[in-house]
């Protein structure tokens, strides 16, 4: 890779010189769109105005606080020497030649291009208050302003952050380790207005104040004050906030000039369609600069899903962009803060229903709409964040046991059901950067097998850390899917007991004797009243311990009597001699009303049975051809149906007895 500066040495471009894709922005985004193209061969020129080596914008809060240093903080996969990349810094992008199709930089560089992707992103929004310019202003969105708040913070002693979103709060953080003195100032009613409820925000507010953060919330800032240089903070309240240090983070508006300049449609953002092409069919747009059917997100995750979708469309590959679901996960200060889908509309949208449990230090909303999950908050550990984030992207149902569970214990699924390993590839595990499962399983195969490792490869854990835990399971649960413990007898009699449930349901019915033999097996199994009664309570035993068995997963008092596994067998092997009683009691002769019924219930229990063994033994070999996952195993289905068919029985096997001895 040829990395050079504005000053550089390089020869200068012409518009005769070799035409490559030249991407504008060295943000994320734009690093990762350039980084994919040239992975796949093409030639690509990287302009970044910044005169920083590109590196991830949404690490410089770990920046600020201390953590890390910028040099770990840069965009490694630009790195590669093997890639036909070059990426250029400290040359901003003056215009964009539509017609001759180049980019031309401050330097008067000229950059021919065969397709052009602006990754410009945004900039910081700061509002009209009187002392804005005073000195001891800053905002927090680049590099730069980190730098500028870095050296600020030798002498800031009392800081006072306007905003309480995402970004002011990231700003706080970053200060408070500096062990400043942070005030926030939020004009809305909560902190994080767009992805929290007034219940998630004061919960957050609290824990702020608990590290000794004050927060001032439903107050707009009146003036910065201060003789040569920042001094106090004066809000609409009538309170003063004295200060030395002012950090704005209201929002920011995305970098539209060169498309405005390049006369390309552009509202919010850039117009794009849903291959992120502009008015210009050889112009992308992708990221916070985007504007797509009307919204324009501001966050990283979106970002690298429109990039995706850009690099397909240039390699020829059918693909589209349908829109995002805005999602966060990551750390604040002093808690875990989640938030998936629209939640500040869904609040009030009409139709939605919203459950909420609370134990004191957590708190949880979920959001559904017509009977799918449609968002939820978290303040707070949620182990399954990652899970519910996935479900309502892909717009999961949510049944009535799973609003019963939420109510008591706060989650949708049961604890045994969170495998990160079972997690589909789309699932995202890292909020901050945007990493899914596929990467880091495509990184897992490429000896990544440590969290540190994976982090390195893919930038997920490097940020606010909350996904780290789910690193550490994804390493674990490495390797090919284990199987059960006894898993070839498990299958040896489930393929007994299968072969049994062919017969029963196959064979023809065995004849009844025609005339009475006293020697003869038929005659003493079914002309016997003795011989018949005897049969009908063993095989009403076996029904029944079959049934008090299939219990013992259930009922934790009786793990004193031995493991499931061992249990498991017996209970197939018990439910097979109740098939063999069944042949013995009814001479596969089903009868008719309630015999009947009865007959088919237990074969359909038998069937069901053995369909959910021979899936039990074989799970490993199913989960590793993708039939079934740790989560939602291929036995799920027929076991379940089995417990459904089999709990009639001892209704429709009373009745038969009664009516037996009472006719």
């Amino acid at each position: 890779m040829r990395a050079n500066s504005a000053l550089g040495t390089n020869e200068p471009k012409t518009e005769n010189a070799q035409r490559t894709i030249v991407v504008v922005g060295g943000g994320p985004v734009g690093a990762r769109a350039a980084s994919a193209l040239a992975s796949r061969g093409l030639a690509v020129t990287l302009l970044s105005t910044e005169a920083f080596q590109p590196y991830n914008r949404v690490k410089l809060t770990p920046l600020l606080a201390g953590d890390v240093q910028f040099g770990e903080i840069t965009t490694a996969n630009l790195t590669d020497p093997n890639l036909p990349l070059t990426v250029r810094t400290g040359i901003p992008v003056t215009e964009i030649d539509r017609e001759q199709a180049f980019a031309r930089t401050a330097d008067g560089q000229v950059w021919p291009y065969s397709k052009l992707i602006i990754a410009t992103g945004s900039r910081a929004f700061v509002p009209d208050i009187p002392g804005r310019d005073l000195p001891g202003v800053f905002t927090f969105r680049s590099a730069e302003d980190a730098s500028a708040l870095l050296a600020r913070s030798i002498s800031a002693r009392r800081v006072v952050v306007i905003g309480g979103g995402l970004l002011g709060l990231e700003a706080a953080r970053g200060m408070l380790r500096r062990q400043a003195h942070v005030t926030v100032v939020e004009h809305e009613s909560r902190v994080m207005p767009r992805q929290l409820d007034a219940g998630g925000g004061a919960l957050l507010a609290q824990k702020m104040s608990e590290l000794g953060v004050d927060v001032h919330t439903g107050v707009a800032v009146r003036e910065i004050a201060g003789e040569t240089r920042v001094a106090e903070v004066r809000l609409s309240s009538g309170d003063v906030l004295p200060c030395d240090t002012v950090i704005v983070c209201t929002g920011v508006r995305a970098n539209t000039g060169l498309a405005r300049d390049a006369k390309l449609a552009f509202g919010k953002g850039i117009v794009v369609d849903d291959a992120m092409r502009t008015a210009d069919p050889d112009i992308y747009a992708v990221g916070e600069c985007a504007e797509h059917d009307g919204q324009v997100h501001g966050l990283v995750g979106p970002g690298f899903e429109q990039a995706d979708v850009a690099v397909a469309h240039i390699l020829g590959e059918d693909a589209r962009y349908g829109g995002s679901i805005p999602a966060t996960k990551l750390k604040v200060i002093g808690a875990e803060v989640f938030s998936v889908g629209d939640v500040e509309q869904l609040d009030v949208t009409p139709g939605v229903r919203s459950l909420t449990w609370s134990d004191g230090g957590t708190y949880r909303r979920v959001f559904i709409r017509q009977g799918r999950l449609a968002g939820a908050i978290a303040v707070g550990e949620w182990p399954q964040a990652s899970r519910v984030q996935n479900a309502v992207q892909q717009g999961a149902p949510v049944y009535p046991w799973m609003v019963w569970r939420f109510r008591q214990q706060g989650a949708f699924w049961s604890a045994m059901d969170d495998d990160v390993a079972s997690m589909p590839d789309a699932a995202t595990v890292c909020n901050c950067t945007g990493v899914t499962c596929g990467r880091l399983r495509t990184a897992l195969r490429a000896g990544a097998d440590t969290p540190g490792a994976l982090g390195d490869a893919t930038g997920a854990g490097n940020v606010c850390g909350s996904c780290k835990p789910m690193l550490e399971d994804l390493v674990n649960s490495g390797g090919p899917p284990k199987p059960i413990p006894l898993f070839r007898v498990v299958l040896a009699v489930s393929a007994l007991a299968a072969t049994v449930a062919i017969v029963l349901a196959a064979v023809p019915r065995i004849p009844f004797p025609q005339s009475f033999d006293a020697d003869s097996l038929r005659t003493w199994l079914w002309r016997d009243n003795i011989v018949r009664q005897w049969s009908g309570f063993v095989l009403l035993g076996l029904t029944l311990t079959a049934m008090l068995i299939g219990l013992r997963k259930r009922l934790r008092f009786m793990d004193r009597l031995g493991a499931f596994d061992g249990w498991r067998l017996v209970h197939l092997a018990v439910g097979t001699l109740a098939a063999i009683g069944l042949v013995a009691h009814t001479g596969l002769r089903p009868g008719s009303n309630l015999n009947m019924a009865l007959f088919v219930a237990f074969v359909l229990t038998l069937i069901l049975g053995a369909v959910s063994g021979l899936a039990t033994g074989g799970d490993h070999v199913l989960r590793a051809r993708r039939i079934g996952s740790a989560r939602r195993p291929a036995r799920r289905t027929p076991t379940w149906l089995h417990i459904i068919v089999v709990w009639p029985l001892p209704v429709l096997i009373f009745a038969h007895v009664m009516i037996s001895y009472a006719f």
